[in-house]
């Protein structure tokens, strides 16, 4: 899919700046035939299935959309909310609150969502942009982690569709927020208001984080995916107070008979029930927007994983979503990928942009104003 035409170029058009969200994606409905759809393009993209095509063609088209798309449509419908798929929900919130709060700081840009599969379609949303005159675009995954298969693989479509743009707008690119101290922090509060609700965790008892598993082999070629997961665990963890007993870095979603990322999520929680954890709470850092892996794979299948095998508590964090800390998060990670290009709205000084920041950070910090 490329580009609509390019719009007709006028002199003394006034130019502007977008931030670009960029989500995985979903179907459009939960029946068999929109997710037929939604797996041939996801699992079609090199990036994601390293698999020469020869060998990977008759398997994706013989047995795999052929036999997964009825049952994963049943998982979805387990989680289909009255307004949609929960990811396309939340990443709209995300979208939307962010330009509120980039505006509240006196930042004048568009900001955009667009899906690497499915709607709305990165071709799609980058001709719209194009339309209102942008020439500025800060490309932003939601993908805190970087990995060859999912933040690389947004780089590659949007680079694509630049390729058929006569006047190319300049492009920055977000690689990965794994380690953003906004991020962490929006993490830890998370889990703090969760466990305001709940209670702590007891001796014995486990923090599980959770990330979406990649082949082994990823690792081996150099995907730094693996490392910076573990860091954002191992940053969690400190800003809890966790010490390496009180928490465990595990890798869900494996797909297929190769070796992936270990430990597994689900093997984990079993043996952890077996073993006498009486209870477990589980975080899913790496997805910023609740979605079938969380709300199916973790809420429901693990919980049963792990009662099934003698757990008595288990408790899923909800993803960052919404939440003001994450926007937040988002807020300065754009402002901090900005810097140098004309955002400020023309009644916005320079100075007093810096001074309302200040306060802004001295307000969370408690310090005096």
């Amino acid at each position: 899919m490329s580009f609509s035409p390019e719009p007709e170029f006028v002199h003394g058009s006034v130019s502007r700046t977008a931030v670009l969200l960029v989500n995985l994606g979903t179907p459009d409905r939960p029946d068999a035939g929109a997710v037929r759809r939604f797996l041939r393009e996801f699992l079609s993209d090199p990036r994601v299935v390293e698999i020469p095509r020869l060998i990977w063609w008759p398997i994706l088209y013989g047995l795999v959309l052929t036999l997964r798309p009825r049952r994963t449509a049943a998982k979805y419908a387990a989680v289909w909310t009255e307004k949609g798929s929960p990811l396309m929900v939340y990443s709209g919130q995300q979208a939307l609150l962010l330009r509120g709060y980039l505006g509240a700081r006196g930042i004048d840009v568009d900001v955009a969502l667009a899906m690497r599969y499915g709607k709305p379609s990165i071709a799609d949303v980058l001709g719209k942009l194009r339309e209102r005159n942008v020439e500025r675009l800060l490309v932003l995954p939601l993908y805190p982690q970087y990995s060859g298969t999912t933040t690389a693989s947004v780089f590659d479509a949007i680079a694509q569709q630049l390729q058929v743009l006569r006047n190319v707008p300049e492009v920055r690119c977000v690689k990965h927020f794994h380690d953003h101290p906004s991020y962490v922090e929006a993490l830890k509060l998370s889990v703090l208001a969760h466990w305001s609700k709940v209670g702590r965790l007891a001796a014995g008892d486990k923090l599980v984080i959770s990330f979406h598993g990649v082949p082994r082999r990823t690792l081996m070629l150099g995907d730094p995916y693996h490392c910076e997961c573990q860091k954002t665990g191992r940053l969690l963890a400190e800003a809890l107070g966790l010490d390496q007993s009180e928490y465990l870095v595990t890798f869900q979603s494996r797909f297929g008979r190769a070796e992936w990322l270990q430990p597994y999520t689900a093997p984990s929680l079993h043996k952890m029930a077996v073993e006498g954890v009486r209870r477990v709470d589980v975080i899913c850092p790496g997805f910023v927007a609740d979605c079938l892996e969380t709300l199916e794979e973790i809420a429901i299948e693990a919980k049963q994983e792990f009662f099934a095998a003698g757990g008595k508590e288990f408790h899923y964090i909800a993803c960052l979503n919404d939440a003001p800390t994450f926007i937040k998060a988002l807020a300065d990670l754009a402002e901090q990928h900005l810097q140098g290009w004309p955002i400020l709205r023309a009644n916005t000084s320079t100075r007093e942009h810096q001074a309302e920041q200040s306060r802004e950070r001295a307000r969370l910090l408690g310090a005096p104003k």
